[in-house]
């Protein structure tokens, strides 16, 4: 099990947020079998004001480069990314090739100096 942190903003405006919360109310179920199929066992996406965090718990084997790209290889999650796409924006702190933005782990209970 590997596991993730990502981080992306929503575009400054109240109804494309409002949106964004609508849609992941109701994901498309094809979206979230793609998910599975390519090694995410659990992907959870917090918001605070236009900062959108996520959480992804994946398969050992997960690699972000070559698994998120082929899950859009499945049309509906293309079509489902693209919808979504239109709602976001890239972080600051993103790079040029990077959309969600990876971040650093800086602390886990379950480290074993803090067991």
């Amino acid at each position: 099990m590997k596991t993730f942190g990502l981080t992306l903003i929503l575009q400054d405006d109240t109804e494309k947020i409002a949106e964004y919360r609508r849609f992941h109310q109701a994901v498309w179920p094809e979206v979230t079998a793609r998910l599975r199929d390519c090694g995410v066992q659990r992907m959870q996406i917090f918001l605070r004001g236009t900062r959108l965090f996520m959480y992804l718990v994946t398969d050992d084997d997960f690699d972000p480069e070559h698994d998120f790209a082929r899950i859009n290889e499945d049309p509906t999650s293309a079509r489902w990314n693209a919808l979504m796409a239109e709602l976001q924006a890239r972080a600051p702190e993103a790079s040029q090739d990077e959309w969600w933005a990876p971040m650093d782990l800086v602390f886990d209970m379950e480290w074993p100096q803090h067991r």
